[in-house]
């Protein structure tokens, strides 16, 4: 072995380290079953191991096509102890997107969830030869046999820091999702950024109901948890009042969701119900909480400290945070430029802009990404400069605190002027009927776009549009104001909570 595998500091030698300053300390709870730090540390061998003997080796892609359970994150640490390059894939995908995954990322082998073989089925080609089920299914191997593989000692592979070791798929706007590549040196940097600034600890007891396929889930709480040695309670999906319940049963610390799910947990009936005195710390991101919510988990929740992390996953994904003594007193700001980040904004020649002008945000940072998988020139535009560009609109202020305003792709044009969706929203949700809200626009022949407003009301209550126009009249300069309510029932979501203004243009 060389110098290098005495130095070594990948995704794979984070657990090794902590089962071995911890190894009686739950480290996993799923459902029934508790494993501790040295336990998981063992199954992640077997099941890294019985992985090798079937052809997977550094360099490898390997996609994980699952809900959360226990075997996503066996796979995820053994994958990594190999060198190889784990593709999580978003379990809401259809059998051609699948397909589209696995071929652009070359995966030579993938494990999925038994009640998502239909979909795999008809996803895999032949290049994908190493089959694997969580649970039973012709024709797949059991992970279960992976796991009780007679081999619990650790492959010993050399990983670089830029070797990469993830290719995480974006969710975005364009019509073919891109595979941000990951090395142990942007995720580990973000880890630390992370510990620091979101002021973790190994003694944390951490609720995980959010998708593991996606990076903040998996890269701001998850791993960070398992570096430090603290308990992770991982739950199948984000049910309001499962969370509630796990909350209060297991003693949380520490919970993390989006604003939406934060909204979903505020309306629940056993919201009051249950014991959440153990929670201390709260976390939202992929979108910026609506200031009324902020205010009510603040009354709701006193005891609770709340942070805002804001990124995407190129930068593996946090770049700005909001910390808990700010919340109130810089509503609706994402924060400022995070531990191991620098951000700015920008005009679109690249030239930094004044204090208080909108332009758009790029950051220089290691949390970022070694580029997009197999697409050099989008690479090369995303890195133009020497910054990488997140697509995102925003605006600073003198004390360096970020305002995200829109996507750049999402900013509303109605009538020559520029209309800042989140914006608007924010004046939807000072209205007492409201549950949720968002605002897109729509092609409109004298206004080029209409601000359009989709509203999920509160139990129990009514409103009509002309209504809530009014109410808005009164907050909003006339081109800002919706031209048309919709009431829904509720709206399109992806699986980490963040609403598709993509699905309601379409359909209105």
């Amino acid at each position: 072995m060389s110098p290098l595998s005495t130095r070594q500091h990948a995704i794979g030698d984070l657990l090794r380290r902590s089962a071995a300053r911890h190894p009686g300390k739950t480290a996993i709870v799923y459902g029934d079953l508790r494993q501790s730090y040295a336990d998981l540390d063992r199954t992640v061998n077997r099941v890294a191991n019985a992985l090798a003997a079937r052809g997977v080796g550094k360099g490898d892609r390997f996609a994980v096509f699952s809900h959360n359970n226990h075997a996503f994150v066996v796979a995820y640490f053994a994958l990594a102890r190999l060198g190889a390059i784990s593709v999580p894939i978003n379990f809401m995908l259809k059998a051609g997107e699948v397909a589209y995954i696995l071929e652009h990322s070359g995966a030579t082998g993938i494990l999925v969830e038994e009640a998502l073989v239909p979909v795999a089925g008809a996803a895999v080609t032949d290049e994908v030869a190493v089959r694997g089920v969580i649970g039973a299914a012709d024709g797949w191997e059991p992970f279960d046999e992976w796991a009780a593989c007679d081999d619990p000692s650790e492959p010993r592979v050399e990983i670089g820091d830029d070797d990469p070791i993830q290719l995480m798929y974006t969710s975005g706007t364009e019509s073919r999702p891109k595979g941000a590549t990951l090395s142990s040196r942007s995720l580990i940097a973000q880890y630390v950024t992370c510990v620091v600034d979101g002021q973790m600890s190994h003694d944390d007891v951490e609720v995980h109901a959010l998708p593991l396929y996606h990076c903040a889930q998996l890269h701001c709480f998850l791993t960070p948890g398992i570096y430090l040695g603290a308990s992770n309670i991982v739950l199948p999906g984000a049910d309001p009042g499962t969370i509630l319940a796990t909350i209060e049963a297991e003693r949380a610390t520490k919970f993390f969701c989006p604003p939406t799910v934060w909204i979903g947990l505020l309306r629940h009936p056993d919201f009051d119900r249950r014991d959440l005195s153990s929670l201390r710390k709260g976390y939202y991101g992929a979108s910026i909480m609506p200031v009324e919510v902020l205010k009510e988990i603040a009354a709701r929740l006193p005891g609770v400290r709340l942070f805002n992390f804001y990124g995407q996953t190129e930068m593996a994904p946090v770049a700005t945070i909001l910390g808990p003594d700010e919340q109130l007193t810089r509503l609706g700001s994402a924060g400022r430029p995070a531990l191991n980040v620098e951000t700015r904004i920008v005009d679109d020649q690249d030239r930094p802009v004044a204090p208080g002008v909108v332009g758009e945000i790029v950051h220089r940072s290691p949390h970022a990404m070694l580029g997009y998988w197999n697409d050099p020139d989008k690479t090369a535009e995303a890195f133009r400069g020497g910054w990488f560009h997140s697509g995102d609109l925003g605006v600073m202020d003198a004390d360096g605190y970020l305002s995200v305003v829109d996507r750049k792709k999402d900013m509303i044009k109605s009538g020559g002027e520029n209309v800042a969706g989140r914006e608007v929203e924010e004046a939807i949700y000072q209205h007492p009927a409201v549950a949720e809200a968002a605002v897109f626009g729509v092609p409109d022949e004298r206004w080029i776009e209409a601000v359009t407003a989709a509203v999920v009301l509160r139990d129990g209550v009514a409103l009509t549009a002309e209504e809530l126009i009014s109410f808005l009249r009164e907050r909003l300069a006339s081109f800002k104001t919706p031209k048309r309510v919709v009431f829904v029932d509720s709206l399109p979501k992806n699986a980490s909570g963040k609403v598709l203004k993509r699905e309601l243009r379409d359909a209105f």
